[in-house]
């Protein structure tokens, strides 16, 4: 199943929404913002059907 969660860039802080597929239990992604266009990382750690903890780091 897959849930929408919404995060902020940790570097300018422009919020987004990135889809995270909860039938992984434990993920880390890697994604650019859409305004300064930096990496950073989202780690998140799931159950089916919801997310249990999400982190965003700048790497």
């Amino acid at each position: 199943m897959e849930v929408y969660e919404s995060i902020l860039c940790p570097f300018c802080g422009q919020a987004s929404e990135v889809a995270i597929d909860t039938s992984v239990a434990n993920q880390r992604l890697t994604t650019d913002c859409e305004v300064c266009c930096r990496p950073f990382e989202v780690t998140v750690e799931c159950q089916p059907g919801e997310v249990l903890s999400l982190d965003v780091s700048s790497g």
